[in-house]
């Protein structure tokens, strides 16, 4: 995915250097810096999010905004009616995702419902305007619920033992949530997000890597960063 994700923005380049070229030696004449022209930075990285491995919520979004705003621009839409509308059309968007995924069911709905079968616990943490260091050293970690409301919780498993695919639940309602994740296992992000997000880019996924980490994140101005 990272691939397709340099093919476009390589494309994007060239086809701005390409009309540049041509503007310079005055074979066309096309106008860079048209109404709303900086709308098209939410557009295209939106837009190239969608090819990317992360959850493309965030994108859909992105794109949403960035179209509606350009639209705007060109006075198609009316601004007064587009503020109006854009927060419920954020929530609907966010709200039809939770409902396929109760629907259709994952890989993380499996494990949880094998735990829960197992009579096996979860970890808990949560944080209220306040912190909280989790530290699992030389611990077997089995999965955990992370809620943060206006405050910070930090889940380091550098050291710990991860035996089978896990899931973390990561909730971030103004607040933040760092996970520290081991070399040895592969981390998959569901996430839903509202003027927040979730941020897995520091963590490296390799083949070799017999167990996967599953981050479901749930983002209400707020963030999750998975390292």
């Amino acid at each position: 995915m990272k691939r397709t994700s340099n093919i476009l923005w390589g494309i994007v380049l060239i086809v701005i250097s390409g009309v540049l070229i041509l503007n310079a030696f005055e074979i066309t004449s096309i106008e860079i810096f048209f109404d709303g022209w900086w709308t098209l930075f939410i557009i295209i990285p939106s837009f190239i999010g969608l090819f990317e491995n992360h959850d493309r919520t965030a994108s859909i979004i992105g794109m949403i905004i960035g179209v509606c705003l350009f639209l705007s621009c060109q006075n198609i839409l009316n601004f007064d009616i587009l503020w109006k509308l854009l927060i419920p059309v954020i929530i609907l968007v966010v709200g039809v995702k939770m409902i396929l995924k109760g629907i259709m069911g994952n890989k993380e709905t499996e494990i949880m419902k094998t735990m829960r079968e197992n009579g096996e616990e979860i970890k808990m943490a949560f944080a209220a305007f306040s912190g909280q260091n989790l530290n699992f050293d030389h611990e077997v970690f089995k999965g955990a619920e992370l809620t943060a409301v206006f405050g910070g919780i930090k889940c380091d498993l550098r050291n710990a033992r991860i035996e089978r695919d896990v899931v973390i639940t990561a909730s971030s309602v103004f607040g933040g949530i760092d996970i520290l994740l081991p070399e040895d296992v592969n981390v998959k992000v569901n996430s839903n997000a509202l003027f927040g997000g979730t941020d897995a880019k520091k963590h490296q996924n390799l083949m070799d890597n017999r167990y996967t980490v599953y981050v479901n994140s749930t983002c209400i101005f707020g963030g999750v960063d998975v390292k």
